[in-house]
């Protein structure tokens, strides 16, 4: 009898424990930046060392077709957040540039958007957001913060609110030289001819042009080439900046042991977390361009200064799951690593030494929805919920995270808007084996550029390419003339009919399938446009947030730790470690 009272008290325990850890589990999201699927020990790389990213596959589920909403930073984020394709926020561009280049841009993520940040804070989260944002920071005023990460749902930030450029690192070149070049000689070489010929047939007398108007012409020509000359000059004070909250507390950004202030950060967040459900968000800076490492870790890789950053950030993982140990969180905590899209595949050093990243088997990487720009890293653990050492090979997205969390959150999903994403629970605990995901929509900035379809009876994934980018060479994998593929007029291809693969039996996407050699193409690109057709009339016109009046650069959002003419300069961030140091 006693025995038998003991075995019910262990099981009701038991139950409890369950019940506990499989509601309102903390949530720790790892995003990498521009990562290839191919340079993780745990997705087959066998020369870069990543035990602590590769421990997440182990003890939970490896996700092997995990696509990226956008293969762009600034879209992929917003779909990420909000569980929605970008284009139905407006955060993917009509025009050549598709992600946010200033921090004084009026364009972000709009507030009228749902994510998960601001559910789960509902709910009594604690929330963070360390590291990269994007998406956004003022609308009409240097301090109004419509689109900045408190603005939607964190209660703390700790990061960049642009991102990591070539042009915020000393000595690492410009992203924008040759784009300002190309884009601005010909205006120039007009403006200089016109004012000159101008000018000779004022002087011939064969047309009387007023001194007055010249002057005016040559002034506005002068000043615009002042303005632009100074935004460049300044662009590392303008726009590479770290902030605290809403304050600017690094101006310009100071690489010197960047990954571990923000792993200190994160670690900080959730000690001051452990009796309360938390949302952190570690945005790493790795490893976009300019790459950067400490020195416990410059030099260490068989990769060069890229593969010392994929190593520090794997340390940087570490750090998190050591400290989920410490605190007994482990096993009610959720954790997801991925990447914002593919590795950048056209970033090459003014040395020449290759700085972008390996995106294994698959084509293209970066701007491109080839699979090697969208296919990327997605292991989740959660010990004792999830299945450990598991591969799940079926169609998922990184806008699943958005009502995954949500619903373990008890809260309530939107009814009022399409969530694109769907709940991956029923997958990672074995439940089902099938993917909600029949067809997924992969958009070049906001022009619809292929689609996938699993269909339920079958294993074929079939994708349909409506146009491809003009890779440059020709005969590379990528568009390095560009440094990135663009997504419209000469940049591409049209393919009618488009052209069609089969993913499960040429993940290469090596030889487009025709009518001879598939004896379904014809079906399979009517069933593919009849789901075109419906996902596009699910479209509602929103308003454009990467116009070029959002994207361009305003004098009067622009934030300054000190003034302008202090260059916009300020190290509150060291301040305060010197002070930590010295306390301690």
């Amino acid at each position: 009898m006693r025995l038998l009272v003991f075995l019910i008290i262990c099981q009701c325990a038991i139950h409890s424990v369950k019940t506990h850890s499989a509601s309102n589990p903390n949530v720790i999201l790892l995003m990498a930046d521009d990562l290839g699927i191919g340079d993780l020990g745990c997705y087959g790389n066998t020369t870069l060392r990543t035990p602590n990213i590769d421990k997440l596959a182990e003890e939970g589920v490896t996700l092997t077709q995990h696509i990226a909403a956008s293969p762009l930073c600034t879209p992929s984020r917003a779909a990420f957040l909000t569980g929605r394709y970008p284009i139905r926020s407006g955060m993917a561009a009509f025009s050549r540039v598709g992600v946010f280049l200033f921090s004084a841009s009026s364009g972000g993520l709009p507030s009228e958007e749902i994510t998960f940040s601001k559910l789960l804070k509902q709910r009594g989260y604690a929330t963070a957001l360390i590291g990269k944002w994007h998406l956004g920071m003022n609308c009409e005023s240097s301090n109004d913060f419509c689109h900045h990460p408190l603005s939607h749902g964190f209660d703390y930030f700790y990061g960049l609110t642009v991102t990591n450029f070539r042009d915020c690192k000393p000595g690492q070149g410009s992203v924008f030289l040759k784009g300002v070049q190309k884009t601005l000689v010909i205006p120039v070489q007009i403006a200089g001819i016109t004012l000159v010929s101008l000018a000779i047939v004022q002087y011939v007398g064969l047309l009387k042009v007023p001194f007055q108007a010249l002057g005016y012409c040559l002034i506005i020509t002068a000043i615009s080439l002042a303005v632009l000359i100074f935004f460049f000059y300044h662009f590392r004070h303008l726009n590479c900046f770290l902030m605290r909250d809403h304050q600017v507390i690094q101006q310009p950004l100071s690489y010197e042991n960047l990954t571990q202030r923000l792993t200190k950060e994160a670690v900080q967040f959730i000690g001051r977390n452990t009796d309360a459900p938390f949302l952190l968000v570690l945005s790493y800076l790795h490893v976009h361009t300019a790459l950067y490492a400490s020195e416990n870790f410059r030099g260490k890789s068989k990769h060069g200064l890229y593969g010392d950053a994929v190593e520090e950030m794997d340390w940087s993982v570490g750090q998190i799951l050591d400290v989920l140990e410490k605190y007994n969180l482990t096993d009610k905590t959720l954790v997801y690593f991925t990447s914002d899209q593919g590795a950048h595949v056209e970033e090459i050093s003014s040395s020449g030494e290759v700085h972008g990243g390996y995106n294994g088997i698959y084509k293209g990487g970066k701007s491109m929805n080839w699979e090697g720009g969208i296919r990327v890293p997605g292991l989740l653990r959660w010990p004792g919920v999830v299945q450990a050492g598991a591969y799940i090979d079926e169609p998922t997205s990184n806008m699943d995270i958005f009502p995954t969390i949500v619903k373990l959150a008890k809260a309530q999903l939107p009814s009022d808007r399409i969530i694109d994403g769907h709940d991956l629970m029923p997958l990672l605990q074995g439940k089902v084996t099938r993917s909600k995901h029949e067809f997924l929509f992969h958009y070049c900035n906001a022009y619809l550029n292929a689609v996938r379809w699993h269909p339920g009876n079958s294993e074929s994934v079939w994708k349909v390419f409506f146009f491809t980018p003009n890779f440059s060479p020709e005969d590379s994998n990528g568009c390095y003339d560009s440094h990135v593929c663009f997504c419209h007029g000469g940049f591409i291809t049209q393919h009618d009919p488009p052209l069609l693969f089969d993913l499960s039996r040429d993940p290469e996407e090596k030889v487009p399938l025709t009518p001879e050699t598939e004896s379904r193409f014809y079906e399979v690109l009517r069933v593919i446009l009849l789901a075109v057709d419906n996902h596009t009339r699910s479209l509602h016109a929103a308003p454009d947030q990467l116009s070029w009046d959002n994207l361009l650069w305003k004098p009067w959002l622009q934030l300054c730790c000190s003034s302008l003419f202090q260059s916009c300069y300020c190290d509150y961030d060291s301040e305060e470690s010197l002070l930590e140091m010295h306390s301690g």
